[in-house]
C-alpha cells in the first residue's frame, strides 16, 4: 500500500477487514480519531465502543486519579482499562476470530487564550492474532499548527496512521514510523517519542526507533536512559538543570567521563543548580553518526549506544549540528541552569567565523543565541603535543579581531576552566584507541573506562578480535 494513501481510504480499509474490533477512547482534543472511521463507513465491524471524558471527576471516576492528565500514566490507564473490558465482555461472542484493540489519546490543543503547550499521548493495544496477547505502540506527539482545529484535524489523521501502521504495517517497524505523518508534514506535528513493547516486536531495539526519528526528521531529539529505555525529552527535561557533552563517543574514553564529572562538580558551585536535580546528557548528532553520508551504520550507533549506556550515561540524540539549536531546545523545555561541556578545541572551532557563514548575523549571531539565559560553557583543557604543554580556555587566542569579543565573555564568565581534570587522560584520543584495537594493541584498554573495554571485548564492537579468533 502506498505511504501517500488518504486517510480516509486507511480507515475504510481497518472497517472492511472483519479482524479488528475494538475501543477509541480520546481525552482533550474531541473524537477525532473516531471521527474518520465513521465518516469512511462500515464503523460498526470495527468501533465496539468510543469514548470521550472531558471533565476531570468523570475521568478519574472511569480510568482512576491522575496528577497529571496527559501524561504517559494517564495513556497506560485508558488502554489497560479500554483493552480489558473488550476482552472480558467479547471473548466468549467473538474471541476465537477477532484481534480486540484499544486506541486511547489524551491530548491538550490549544486552548482558547493560547500560549498553552500543545501535545499529548496516543497509543493503541492490540491483538496481532485473535487469543494473542496484547501488542502496544506508544508515541508523544507535539501540535505545531496556530489553530486549534488544524491541531485537532493533525490529531486524527496520525491516530488512524498509527493504528493502520500497527494492523498492517507492525513486521516493518520502520515503516510503522516513516508511515505516522502520512498527509502531514513536520511543520504540523513532531513526533519525540515512540515505544513498541509486545511479542510482536520482541525484537525491536526501541533505541533504534528513537534514533529513525529524528534521521526522518520526526523529531530534533530523541533520548534514552542508561537502562536502554527510551525518555520522552520533554518529560525528563522538566524542571532538571541540564549538562550536556556532545561528543563522537566511539568509543567513550576515559576523557570524555573526566570532562562530564569535572564539569558536574564545577556546575554544582552555581548556587542557583541544586545538585539533586541536575540531568547529565551525553549527545550524539546525526551529523556525527552519519559522518558525511546518509545511510546510517546502525550496528555502529548500537555499539556507541551501549558502551555510554555502560558508563551510567543518559543519552540524547539532536539533528542540531550547530550548538545554538541545542540550547534553544534545552532551554525551551526547561527553565533551570544549562551548561554545555566541550573540550578547548570545540571551544576554538566555534570562533571560527566560517562555521557560522550559514546565519545571516554570522559568528554574533551564533554566540547570541548559544549564551542566553547565562548558559555557560565548561571548557577542558588540551595538551599541546607539539611542546607537551597544558592549554586551558585562560589561554586561548582567537585572533586579533576576534580576542576582545572572546575577551569580553570571557570576563562575563561565560566560560569556565576545568582546573580539577586529570592530566594523564590529556593524550587521550578516539582515533588512537581505534588504530589500537585494529592493530590488536591491547594498550587501548588502559585508554577506556573498565566497562567500556569489557563490553568491546565481549562485543567485539569496532572489529575487535580476540587473539586467535
Amino acid at each position: 500500500m502506498d505511504v501517500g494513501e488518504d486517510t480516509l481510504q486507511k480507515a475504510l480499509r481497518i472497517n472492511l477487514d472483519p479482524r479488528w474490533y475494538g475501543t477509541i477512547a480520546e481525552i482533550g482534543a474531541g473524537q477525532e480519531v473516531a471521527r474518520w472511521f465513521f465518516r469512511a463507513g462500515g464503523a460498526a465491524g470495527t468501533i465496539a465502543k468510543t469514548m470521550s471524558a472531558y471533565d476531570m471527576a468523570v475521568s478519574d471516576a472511569v480510568y482512576g486519579r491522575s496528577d497529571r492528565y496527559v501524561s504517559l500514566g494517564r495513556l497506560q490507564a485508558m488502554l489497560e482499562h479500554e483493552y480489558t473490558l473488550n476482552v472480558e465482555r467479547l471473548s466468549e461472542a467473538r474471541g476465537d476470530d477477532t484481534c480486540f484493540f484499544a486506541f486511547a489519546d489524551t491530548v491538550v490543543a490549544r486552548s482558547y487564550r493560547g500560549g498553552n503547550e500543545c501535545h499529548g499521548w496516543m497509543g493503541v493495544r492490540f491483538q496481532a492474532h485473535p487469543e494473542d496477547e496484547p501488542n502496544e505502540i506508544v508515541i508523544h506527539v507535539r501540535m505545531l499548527d496556530d489553530d486549534a482545529a488544524q491541531q485537532q484535524e493533525a490529531l486524527g489523521i496520525i491516530g488512524v496512521n498509527l493504528l493502520h501502521a500497527a494492523f498492517f504495517e507492525r513486521a516493518e517497524p520502520d515503516e510503522v514510523v516513516a508511515s505516522l505523518l502520512d498527509k502531514l508534514n513536520t511543520g504540523r506535528i513532531e513526533v519525540d517519542m515512540i515505544k513498541f513493547s509486545g511479542i510482536e516486536f520482541r525484537s525491536v531495539d526501541n533505541r533504534l526507533m528513537a534514533l529513525q526519528l529524528v534521521h526522518l526528521g520526526l523529531s530534533g531529539v530523541a533520548m534514552f536512559g542508561p537502562d536502554r529505555e527510551v525518555l520522552q525529552p520533554s518529560e525528563a527535561l522538566r524542571k532538571r538543570s541540564v549538562l550536556v557533552e556532545r561528543g563522537s563517543f566511539r568509543p567513550p574514553t576515559h576523557v570524555n567521563i573526566d570532562m562530564l564529572e569535572c564539569a558536574k562538580r564545577a556546575f554544582v558551585k552555581d548556587p542557583a543548580v541544586d545538585p539533586k536535580k541536575v540531568l547529565a546528557l551525553t549527545e550524539l548528532t546525526m551529523s556525527n553518526l552519519l559522518a558525511g553520508g546518509s545511510k546510517l551504520d546502525r550496528r555502529d550507533f548500537l555499539a556507541r549506544a551501549d558502551l555510554l549506556s555502560a558508563t551510567g550515561s543518559t543519552v540524547l540524540i539532536s539533528n542540531f549540528a550547530d550548538y545554538h539549536r541545542l540550547a534553544a531546545y534545552l532551554q525551551a523545555r526547561t527553565t533551570e541552569r544549562i551548561g554545555m561541556v566541550m573540550g578547548l578545541p570545540s571551544l576554538e572551532v566555534l570562533f571560527d567565523e566560517k562555521t557560522h557563514a550559514h546565519l545571516p548575523g554570522g559568528l554574533l549571531e551564533s554566540w547570541g543565541r548559544l549564551l542566553k539565559n547565562n548558559l555557560k560553557l565548561f571548557v577542558y583543557p588540551k595538551l599541546d603535543l607539539a611542546s607537551g604543554d597544558v592549554v586551558t580556555v585562560e589561554d586561548v587566542e582567537v585572533g586579533e579581531q576576534l580576542q576582545p569579543l572572546f575577551d569580553y565573555l570571557s570576563g562575563r564568565g561565560s566560560f569556565v576552566h576545568l582546573a580539577d581534570f586529570n592530566p594523564d587522560y590529556l593524550k587521550i584520543l578516539s582515533r588512537d584507541v581505534l588504530k589500537r584495537i585494529a592493530a590488536h594493541d591491547e594498550t587501548w584498554q588502559d585508554m577506556v573506562p573498565a566497562e567500556v573495554a569489557e563490553l568491546i571485548c565481549k562485543k567485539s564492537f569496532f572489529g575487535y578480535k580476540r587473539d586467535g579468533v
